[in-house]
């Protein structure tokens, strides 16, 4: 499936990160893309997980954008792997036609 847009939350703090990716999924349903790369950085050099890798999944099954999305898949390596998920996003049904 072809990347629509991309998204890139690393470096953001989790407030910043959180509103952004909302207001990301929210376009990309309205404007009818498919399939977005959400970049959420690998985490610490330390080995430890980063705090955007673990919420970034959680935040797009919040019932305010799970209407819109239909899977979460991780990237494959030559989009980022570990540090990047591919976000599916479902078809816009319009009600008023």
């Amino acid at each position: 499936m072809e990347i629509d847009g991309r998204i890139d939350l690393h470096g953001m703090s989790q407030d910043q990160a959180h509103g952004a990716l909302s207001g990301f999924v929210r376009r990309a349903w309205h404007e009818g893309r498919r399939c977005v790369l959400v970049i959420t950085g690998k985490g610490t050099y330390t080995g430890g997980v980063g705090v955007l890798r673990q919420s970034v999944p959680r935040w797009l099954a919040d019932a305010s954008l799970r209407p819109m999305v239909l899977a979460v898949r991780p990237a494959q390596p030559r989009h980022g792997g570990d540090g990047a998920l591919y976000v599916l996003v479902k078809r816009r049904r319009d009600h008023h036609r």
